[in-house]
């Protein structure tokens, strides 16, 4: 069953603060899971948040201080001293340890590291500090189990057990050799059916797969998305053994990378470059800078419409009901475009088409915008047909032919819409650029001037002879 936070839970934690009855609290409290216990520091007062923090014990609330959301994590530690910071940092893996820590000022950093009772869990902590925090070396763990090449299985299973005690989760055994560098991996099912007096050398797998310190974060999450590895070891310069990598530590590296790339297609959808921090932290001059290139761009498309316009102004002042369905024609076919990109980018960033699919979506695109076109059409053309019979507009004697090209104009329109905007990601990603370019506002631009086209070439053609 969901937990969920009551106003009676959180009144009842704000009496026992208040009445500094920690017995209680604690009762209350010990049986919450980490993740739920951060919702409710979330609700109650700092203060409150703080007190509770340095009531219970270290190893409960560790576990919390890694589900809080970064601005009330800061808000706790900036009210903890560095010897309290350490006790909680001490029940922690290193990594996570690592990542609290890395958030303090340097003065704040040194003196909780002083504090650590753990001097080799306070050395593997200053060790990941080195490392850069969007690369493997940032977010490895330093627990791990290794067995030694010239051991035999026996020795490796004695050894095994001083190391696990240490580690949460056994996910591999990694053998290495003298120098410590990684040599393969060891499977629990040979270890557990071979002779105690076999070497370690004759029956571990060479085959494995690892990364460097350096190696960036996502490509390590998509390494171990394309293997389906639950951990992954992590080697120096030099091919030692240094750590190990687990699917929890890369979940939050996948989900960062998602909302990143979801942020800059969205912001490239709009007829932006991508933002590269937050928008409350962006510059209003960067964020000019950024808009400015795309609306400059488009502002110059959008100028061939009013040449496109310009062209059949002899037309258009002959039968000057043209005009009343510019905005109409513009608005279908952008729109179909627009769709049809943002369906096809979609389906290209999860993988479902690929670039030789183009044919097959191009088939599919002719004949859903040549029905899209046909259904819009219609409805034009019953709208002119009402408008007509009941007086609301009158469309002179030459109405049904109006009609008749505004309703074939919009089918070949949305046609050429729905096929552009299909296309063009096809094309941008066979030139080795980025689908996501192009964009809403690109595709509208292309389809409204080409569009215009259309339009007043197929009214032209059917009302040759009948303008005024």
């Amino acid at each position: 069953m969901e937990f969920k936070i009551s106003k009676e839970l959180i009144k009842q934690i704000a009496q026992l603060i208040q009445a500094k009855n920690n017995k209680e609290l604690e009762i209350l409290l010990n049986d919450i899971h980490h993740a739920d216990f951060a919702e409710i520091l979330d609700e109650v007062e700092i203060d409150d948040a703080t007190y509770i923090f340095k009531v219970l014990d270290s190893e409960k609330t560790a576990e919390i201080l890694l589900e809080l959301d970064d601005d009330l994590r800061e808000k706790i530690l900036s009210r903890l001293s560095p010897k309290e910071i350490a006790e909680e940092l001490d029940e922690l893996e290193t990594n996570d340890a690592a990542d609290i820590i890395g958030e303090l000022s340097k003065d704040r950093k040194a003196e909780v590291i002083s504090e650590l009772q753990d001097v080799e869990h306070a050395k593997s902590i200053v060790d990941l500090l080195r490392y850069d925090e969007d690369t493997a070396g940032g977010i490895m763990h330093k627990e791990l189990v290794k067995v030694n090449e010239n051991w035999n299985v026996l020795t490796c299973v004695k050894e095994m057990r001083i190391q696990a005690e240490n580690v949460s989760r056994v996910h591999s055994i990694y053998v290495v050799d003298d120098e410590n560098r990684l040599k393969g991996r060891l499977s629990l099912k040979d270890l557990l059916t071979t002779s105690t007096k076999t070497q370690i050398s004759d029956i571990y797998i060479r085959k494995l797969n690892y990364v460097n310190v350096e190696t960036p974060d996502v490509d390590v999450a998509r390494l171990m998305e394309k293997y389906d590895l639950e951990a992954i070891p992590v080697v120096d310069e030099l091919g030692r053994l240094v750590g190990r990598i687990t699917i929890d530590d890369i979940i939050d590296v996948i989900k960062e990378d998602i909302e990143k790339r979801d942020t800059e297609d969205i912001q490239k959808f709009g007829g932006l470059e991508a933002l590269e921090l937050p928008y409350v932290q962006t510059r209003l001059v960067e964020m000019v800078k950024k808009r400015a290139t795309w609306l400059v761009v488009l502002f110059i498309g959008e100028m061939f419409t009013a040449s496109a316009m310009g062209f059949f102004e002899g037309e258009i002042e002959k039968a000057v009901v043209l005009a009343l369905f510019v905005p109409l024609i513009i608005s279908s076919g952008g729109n179909s475009g627009s769709q049809a990109a943002t369906l096809i980018i979609r389906a290209m960033a999860l993988k479902e088409l690929t670039l030789k699919d183009w044919w097959y979506v191009m088939k599919k695109e002719i004949a859903s915008g040549f029905l899209l076109g046909a259904i819009l059409g219609i409805v034009g053309f019953i709208r002119i047909f009402i408008w007509q019979q009941t007086g609301l507009y009158e469309y002179g004697e030459h109405w049904l032919t109006i009609g008749l090209a505004v309703s074939l104009s919009l089918v070949f329109i949305v046609l050429w819409g729905t096929l552009s905007g299909s296309m063009i990601p096809f094309l941008l990603k066979k030139l080795r650029l980025d689908p996501a370019t192009s964009s809403a506002p690109f595709v509208a631009t292309l389809v409204d001037v080409t569009g215009l086209v259309i339009y007043f070439t197929i009214a032209s053609l059917l009302l040759k002879g009948k303008l005024l």
